[in-house]
Protein backbone atom coordinates (compact mmCIF):
# COMPACT_ATOMS: atom_id res chain seq x y z
CA UNK A 1 0.00 0.00 0.00
CA UNK A 2 3.08 2.46 0.73
CA UNK A 3 4.06 1.74 -2.23
CA UNK A 4 1.40 2.63 -4.45
CA UNK A 5 0.85 5.75 -2.63
CA UNK A 6 4.48 6.57 -3.44
CA UNK A 7 3.57 6.09 -7.30
CA UNK A 8 1.01 8.25 -6.99
CA UNK A 9 2.89 10.98 -5.57
CA UNK A 10 6.11 10.63 -8.05
CA UNK A 11 3.42 11.07 -10.98
CA UNK A 12 2.18 13.62 -9.17
CA UNK A 13 5.29 15.62 -8.67
CA UNK A 14 6.16 14.94 -12.29
CA UNK A 15 3.09 16.11 -13.96
CA UNK A 16 3.54 19.55 -12.01
CA UNK A 17 6.85 19.72 -12.96
CA UNK A 18 6.11 19.18 -16.31
CA UNK A 19 3.19 21.71 -16.55
CA UNK A 20 5.71 24.46 -14.65
CA UNK A 21 8.18 23.46 -17.62
CA UNK A 22 5.93 24.64 -20.45
CA UNK A 23 5.71 28.43 -21.46
CA UNK A 24 3.10 29.83 -22.41
CA UNK A 25 3.30 31.22 -25.39
CA UNK A 26 0.60 33.94 -26.70
CA UNK A 27 -0.33 34.19 -30.23
CA UNK A 28 1.51 37.19 -32.35
CA UNK A 29 -0.87 39.40 -34.45
CA UNK A 30 -0.50 39.27 -37.63
CA UNK A 31 0.60 42.11 -39.43
CA UNK A 32 -1.82 42.26 -42.67
CA UNK A 33 -0.48 43.87 -45.78
CA UNK A 34 -2.89 46.27 -47.37
CA UNK A 35 -3.06 48.38 -50.60
CA UNK A 36 -3.72 51.84 -50.41
CA UNK A 37 -3.26 54.74 -52.81
CA UNK A 38 -3.36 58.72 -51.84
CA UNK A 39 -6.11 60.42 -52.23
CA UNK A 40 -6.35 64.30 -53.62
CA UNK A 41 -9.53 66.09 -53.81
CA UNK A 42 -11.26 67.03 -57.46
CA UNK A 43 -12.06 70.65 -56.67
CA UNK A 44 -11.09 73.58 -57.46
CA UNK A 45 -7.35 74.69 -58.26
CA UNK A 46 -4.54 73.31 -56.06
CA UNK A 47 -0.66 73.36 -56.16
CA UNK A 48 0.69 69.93 -55.20
CA UNK A 49 4.32 69.07 -54.64
CA UNK A 50 5.86 65.84 -55.69
CA UNK A 51 10.05 64.31 -54.54
CA UNK A 52 12.12 63.52 -57.07
CA UNK A 53 16.07 63.58 -57.82
CA UNK A 54 18.01 65.62 -60.33
CA UNK A 55 19.87 63.83 -63.09
CA UNK A 56 21.66 65.07 -66.67
CA UNK A 57 20.01 65.15 -69.50
CA UNK A 58 22.07 62.64 -70.87
CA UNK A 59 24.02 59.77 -68.95
CA UNK A 60 26.36 57.66 -70.83
CA UNK A 61 28.04 54.49 -69.50
CA UNK A 62 30.86 54.46 -71.48
CA UNK A 63 32.73 51.01 -72.57
CA UNK A 64 35.60 49.69 -74.93
CA UNK A 65 34.21 46.99 -77.65
CA UNK A 66 37.00 44.47 -77.15
CA UNK A 67 38.43 42.57 -74.48
CA UNK A 68 41.44 43.71 -72.82
CA UNK A 69 43.24 45.01 -69.54
CA UNK A 70 43.16 48.47 -69.02
CA UNK A 71 46.34 50.31 -69.36
CA UNK A 72 45.43 53.54 -67.57
CA UNK A 73 42.79 55.21 -67.06
CA UNK A 74 43.10 59.07 -67.82
CA UNK A 75 40.56 60.73 -65.83
CA UNK A 76 38.93 60.90 -62.82
CA UNK A 77 35.71 61.39 -60.92
CA UNK A 78 34.25 65.26 -61.38
CA UNK A 79 36.88 65.43 -64.51
CA UNK A 80 35.41 67.95 -66.97
CA UNK A 81 35.75 66.54 -70.62
CA UNK A 82 35.87 67.76 -74.04
CA UNK A 83 34.57 65.68 -77.17
CA UNK A 84 37.09 63.21 -78.69
CA UNK A 85 39.27 63.30 -75.65
CA UNK A 86 40.96 60.09 -74.73
CA UNK A 87 39.07 58.33 -71.42
CA UNK A 88 41.14 54.91 -71.21
CA UNK A 89 42.92 52.76 -73.05
CA UNK A 90 43.53 49.06 -73.40
CA UNK A 91 46.89 47.28 -73.53
CA UNK A 92 47.47 47.29 -77.90
CA UNK A 93 50.06 44.17 -77.86
CA UNK A 94 47.67 41.89 -78.68
CA UNK A 95 45.63 43.64 -81.68
CA UNK A 96 49.05 45.05 -83.03
CA UNK A 97 50.15 41.17 -83.27
CA UNK A 98 46.61 40.43 -84.86
CA UNK A 99 47.44 43.58 -87.26
CA UNK A 100 50.71 42.49 -88.41
CA UNK A 101 49.68 39.02 -88.89
CA UNK A 102 46.69 40.76 -90.84
CA UNK A 103 49.31 43.07 -93.61
CA UNK A 104 51.24 39.82 -94.11
CA UNK A 105 48.79 37.86 -95.10
CA UNK A 106 47.41 40.65 -97.33
CA UNK A 107 50.70 40.37 -98.76
CA UNK A 108 51.39 36.82 -99.31
CA UNK A 109 47.32 36.59 -100.87
CA UNK A 110 48.46 39.77 -103.07
CA UNK A 111 51.61 37.36 -104.43
CA UNK A 112 49.24 34.56 -105.23
CA UNK A 113 46.52 36.74 -107.05
CA UNK A 114 49.54 38.56 -109.33
CA UNK A 115 50.72 34.50 -109.97
CA UNK A 116 47.28 33.35 -110.81
CA UNK A 117 46.35 36.44 -113.12
CA UNK A 118 49.78 35.83 -114.73
CA UNK A 119 48.64 32.18 -115.34
CA UNK A 120 45.33 32.72 -116.73
CA UNK A 121 46.44 35.36 -119.30
CA UNK A 122 49.48 32.79 -120.35
CA UNK A 123 47.00 30.36 -120.40
CA UNK A 124 44.42 32.07 -122.14
CA UNK A 125 46.68 32.98 -125.33
CA UNK A 126 47.63 29.69 -125.31
CA UNK A 127 44.22 28.98 -126.08
CA UNK A 128 43.74 31.57 -128.72
CA UNK A 129 46.29 29.62 -130.10
CA UNK A 130 44.76 26.03 -129.79
CA UNK A 131 47.96 25.03 -127.60
CA UNK A 132 45.26 24.81 -124.51
CA UNK A 133 42.05 23.02 -124.11
CA UNK A 134 39.35 24.90 -122.53
CA UNK A 135 39.30 22.86 -119.00
CA UNK A 136 42.89 24.34 -118.88
CA UNK A 137 41.93 27.81 -119.70
CA UNK A 138 38.68 27.01 -117.04
CA UNK A 139 41.03 26.01 -114.55
CA UNK A 140 43.36 28.98 -114.68
CA UNK A 141 40.00 31.41 -114.53
CA UNK A 142 39.23 29.74 -111.87
CA UNK A 143 42.23 30.05 -109.98
CA UNK A 144 42.88 33.83 -110.78
CA UNK A 145 39.30 34.33 -109.46
CA UNK A 146 39.85 32.62 -106.21
CA UNK A 147 43.07 34.50 -105.69
CA UNK A 148 40.98 37.53 -106.20
CA UNK A 149 38.46 36.78 -103.82
CA UNK A 150 41.39 35.38 -100.95
CA UNK A 151 42.75 39.30 -101.17
CA UNK A 152 39.63 40.89 -100.69
CA UNK A 153 38.69 38.27 -97.86
CA UNK A 154 42.40 39.24 -96.38
CA UNK A 155 41.48 42.67 -96.56
CA UNK A 156 38.66 42.94 -94.76
CA UNK A 157 40.47 40.87 -91.94
CA UNK A 158 43.35 43.83 -92.35
CA UNK A 159 40.20 46.14 -91.81
CA UNK A 160 38.86 44.62 -88.85
CA UNK A 161 42.57 44.38 -87.15
CA UNK A 162 42.76 48.11 -87.68
CA UNK A 163 39.57 48.64 -86.22
CA UNK A 164 40.09 46.55 -82.95
CA UNK A 165 43.03 48.45 -82.53
CA UNK A 166 41.69 51.51 -82.93
CA UNK A 167 38.79 50.17 -80.15
CA UNK A 168 41.87 50.36 -77.51
CA UNK A 169 41.13 53.84 -77.36
CA UNK A 170 38.28 54.99 -75.19
CA UNK A 171 37.48 58.87 -76.14
CA UNK A 172 34.61 60.67 -75.11
CA UNK A 173 31.53 60.80 -77.77
CA UNK A 174 30.47 64.48 -76.16
CA UNK A 175 31.50 67.37 -73.75
CA UNK A 176 30.47 66.54 -70.70
CA UNK A 177 31.85 65.53 -66.99
CA UNK A 178 32.78 62.15 -65.61
CA UNK A 179 30.13 61.66 -62.68
CA UNK A 180 32.03 57.72 -61.84
CA UNK A 181 34.80 55.74 -62.35
CA UNK A 182 33.72 51.92 -62.28
CA UNK A 183 37.10 50.42 -63.37
CA UNK A 184 40.96 50.91 -62.67
CA UNK A 185 44.57 50.48 -64.06
CA UNK A 186 45.36 46.99 -65.02
CA UNK A 187 41.63 45.43 -64.57
CA UNK A 188 40.81 43.04 -67.71
CA UNK A 189 37.30 44.13 -69.05
CA UNK A 190 34.67 42.60 -71.07
CA UNK A 191 33.34 44.48 -74.07
CA UNK A 192 30.27 46.56 -73.00
CA UNK A 193 31.66 46.81 -69.63
CA UNK A 194 31.06 50.44 -67.81
CA UNK A 195 34.36 52.24 -67.55
CA UNK A 196 33.15 55.50 -66.45
CA UNK A 197 29.59 57.47 -66.81
CA UNK A 198 29.62 60.71 -68.18
CA UNK A 199 27.27 63.11 -67.55
CA UNK A 200 26.01 65.55 -70.51
CA UNK A 201 23.84 68.42 -70.97
CA UNK A 202 23.62 71.94 -69.49
CA UNK A 203 19.86 71.46 -68.70
CA UNK A 204 19.44 69.25 -65.85
CA UNK A 205 16.54 66.75 -65.55
CA UNK A 206 14.18 65.72 -62.41
CA UNK A 207 12.12 62.56 -62.33
CA UNK A 208 8.88 61.98 -59.72
CA UNK A 209 6.49 59.94 -59.50
CA UNK A 210 2.64 60.57 -59.93
CA UNK A 211 -0.79 59.09 -59.11
CA UNK A 212 -3.12 57.51 -61.50
CA UNK A 213 -5.48 60.24 -59.65
CA UNK A 214 -3.34 63.09 -61.82
CA UNK A 215 -1.72 61.89 -63.98
CA UNK A 216 -4.27 62.20 -66.57
CA UNK A 217 -4.12 66.11 -66.13
CA UNK A 218 -0.05 66.22 -66.96
CA UNK A 219 1.03 67.18 -70.50
CA UNK A 220 4.29 67.60 -72.19
CA UNK A 221 5.01 70.97 -72.66
CA UNK A 222 3.25 72.16 -68.88
CA UNK A 223 5.09 74.66 -66.92
CA UNK A 224 6.37 73.83 -63.42
CA UNK A 225 8.27 74.94 -60.95
CA UNK A 226 11.12 73.12 -59.50
CA UNK A 227 12.55 73.70 -56.19
CA UNK A 228 15.84 71.85 -54.60
CA UNK A 229 17.23 71.54 -50.74
CA UNK A 230 20.38 72.76 -52.16
CA UNK A 231 19.12 76.64 -52.90
CA UNK A 232 16.61 77.02 -50.13
CA UNK A 233 14.20 79.45 -51.49
CA UNK A 234 15.34 79.67 -55.11
CA UNK A 235 12.73 78.46 -57.54
CA UNK A 236 13.50 76.85 -61.34
CA UNK A 237 11.52 77.27 -64.21
CA UNK A 238 10.71 73.84 -65.87
CA UNK A 239 9.00 72.10 -68.81
CA UNK A 240 7.46 68.57 -68.65
CA UNK A 241 9.31 66.78 -71.38
CA UNK A 242 8.47 63.14 -70.40
CA UNK A 243 4.59 61.11 -69.16
CA UNK A 244 4.76 57.80 -68.21
CA UNK A 245 2.16 55.29 -70.13
CA UNK A 246 2.50 52.65 -67.68
CA UNK A 247 2.62 52.59 -63.77
CA UNK A 248 6.28 51.82 -61.82
CA UNK A 249 6.29 48.36 -60.13
CA UNK A 250 3.42 47.66 -58.02
CA UNK A 251 3.19 51.01 -57.04
CA UNK A 252 -0.07 52.89 -58.86
CA UNK A 253 2.36 55.88 -59.79
CA UNK A 254 3.59 57.03 -63.09
CA UNK A 255 6.75 58.68 -63.89
CA UNK A 256 7.14 62.33 -65.25
CA UNK A 257 10.09 64.02 -66.22
CA UNK A 258 10.68 67.59 -66.49
CA UNK A 259 13.75 69.83 -67.96
CA UNK A 260 14.56 72.84 -66.54
CA UNK A 261 14.63 76.07 -68.52
CA UNK A 262 18.16 77.60 -69.06
CA UNK A 263 21.49 76.43 -68.33
CA UNK A 264 22.41 75.46 -64.51
CA UNK A 265 25.53 74.11 -64.19
CA UNK A 266 25.44 74.46 -60.32
CA UNK A 267 22.67 71.33 -60.13
CA UNK A 268 24.21 68.28 -59.83
CA UNK A 269 23.10 65.30 -60.49
CA UNK A 270 21.19 62.98 -57.15
CA UNK A 271 20.51 66.61 -55.45
CA UNK A 272 17.06 66.44 -54.07
CA UNK A 273 14.13 68.67 -55.76
CA UNK A 274 10.39 69.22 -55.22
CA UNK A 275 8.61 69.72 -58.40
CA UNK A 276 5.22 71.82 -58.00
CA UNK A 277 2.05 71.37 -60.23
CA UNK A 278 -0.84 73.44 -60.86
CA UNK A 279 -4.07 71.13 -61.30
CA UNK A 280 -7.70 72.68 -62.25
CA UNK A 281 -10.56 71.28 -61.65
CA UNK A 282 -13.69 70.98 -63.30
CA UNK A 283 -15.73 72.25 -60.24
CA UNK A 284 -15.07 74.72 -56.78
CA UNK A 285 -16.24 72.09 -54.34
CA UNK A 286 -14.04 69.89 -52.91
CA UNK A 287 -14.74 66.35 -53.79
CA UNK A 288 -13.06 62.79 -53.41
CA UNK A 289 -13.67 60.26 -55.91
CA UNK A 290 -12.15 56.30 -54.69
CA UNK A 291 -12.57 52.78 -55.65
CA UNK A 292 -16.17 51.82 -54.62
CA UNK A 293 -14.77 48.76 -52.70
CA UNK A 294 -12.79 50.62 -50.77
CA UNK A 295 -15.67 52.29 -48.90
CA UNK A 296 -17.45 49.14 -46.18
CA UNK A 297 -20.77 49.64 -44.60
CA UNK A 298 -22.14 48.01 -41.14
CA UNK A 299 -24.84 48.97 -38.25
CA UNK A 300 -22.89 52.51 -37.85
CA UNK A 301 -22.79 52.73 -41.21
CA UNK A 302 -20.27 53.73 -44.27
CA UNK A 303 -16.78 53.67 -42.99
CA UNK A 304 -13.42 54.18 -44.67
CA UNK A 305 -9.89 53.18 -43.34
CA UNK A 306 -6.95 55.62 -43.60
CA UNK A 307 -3.07 54.35 -42.97
CA UNK A 308 -1.36 56.30 -40.29
CA UNK A 309 2.60 55.81 -41.06
CA UNK A 310 4.68 54.78 -38.41
CA UNK A 311 7.66 53.35 -39.59
CA UNK A 312 8.97 52.12 -42.84
CA UNK A 313 6.96 50.24 -43.97
CA UNK A 314 4.41 49.65 -41.68
CA UNK A 315 1.32 52.08 -40.26
CA UNK A 316 -1.67 51.80 -38.05
CA UNK A 317 -5.28 51.85 -39.68
CA UNK A 318 -7.70 54.12 -38.78
CA UNK A 319 -11.63 53.41 -39.50
CA UNK A 320 -13.34 56.74 -40.13
CA UNK A 321 -16.82 57.44 -41.05
CA UNK A 322 -17.54 58.73 -44.47
CA UNK A 323 -20.24 60.47 -46.24
CA UNK A 324 -20.97 59.54 -49.78
CA UNK A 325 -22.50 60.82 -52.93
CA UNK A 326 -22.92 59.77 -56.60
CA UNK A 327 -21.33 56.53 -58.14
CA UNK A 328 -19.55 57.45 -61.41
CA UNK A 329 -17.63 55.97 -63.78
CA UNK A 330 -14.80 58.09 -62.06
CA UNK A 331 -15.87 56.27 -58.63
CA UNK A 332 -17.36 56.09 -55.66
CA UNK A 333 -17.66 60.23 -54.50
CA UNK A 334 -16.81 61.03 -50.50
CA UNK A 335 -18.31 64.29 -49.40
CA UNK A 336 -16.73 64.01 -45.81
CA UNK A 337 -14.44 62.40 -44.05
CA UNK A 338 -11.28 62.33 -46.41
CA UNK A 339 -8.54 65.26 -46.34
CA UNK A 340 -6.53 65.62 -49.17
CA UNK A 341 -3.56 63.99 -49.09
CA UNK A 342 -4.32 61.20 -46.65
CA UNK A 343 -3.26 57.33 -47.49
CA UNK A 344 -6.63 55.16 -48.07
CA UNK A 345 -6.92 51.76 -47.86
CA UNK A 346 -8.13 50.37 -50.93
CA UNK A 347 -8.24 46.59 -50.81
CA UNK A 348 -8.73 44.37 -47.46
CA UNK A 349 -11.19 46.84 -45.91
CA UNK A 350 -13.20 43.71 -44.21
CA UNK A 351 -10.48 42.82 -42.72
CA UNK A 352 -9.30 45.20 -40.73
CA UNK A 353 -9.88 46.34 -36.87
CA UNK A 354 -9.63 50.26 -35.69
CA UNK A 355 -5.94 50.80 -34.61
CA UNK A 356 -4.39 47.57 -36.05
CA UNK A 357 -0.79 47.39 -37.14
CA UNK A 358 -0.30 46.97 -41.20
CA UNK A 359 2.39 46.31 -43.65
CA UNK A 360 2.58 49.29 -46.38
CA UNK A 361 4.64 48.49 -49.97
CA UNK A 362 6.48 50.96 -51.02
CA UNK A 363 3.86 53.78 -52.82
Amino acid sequence: MNQYRLLLLALFVLTLFLSCGREERTPQPVIRPVRYQRVFSAGGTRVRTFSGLAHARIESRLSFRVTGTILRVQVRMGDTVRAGQLIAELDPTDYQVQLQEAQAGLVQAQAEARNAEANYERVRALFENENASLNELDTARAGAESTVALVRSVEKRLELAQLQLQYTRLTSPMSGAIADVKMEDNETVSPGQPIVVLNSGSRPEVEVALPEGLIVQIKKGSSVTVTFDAFAGEEFPAVVTEVGIAAMGSATTFPVVVRLVGSHAEIRPGMAAEVAFHFRYRGEKERFWVPPHSVGEDREGRFIFIVEPTEPGFGIARRRPVKVGELSSEGLEILEGLVDGELLVIAGVSMLEDGRQVKLPRE
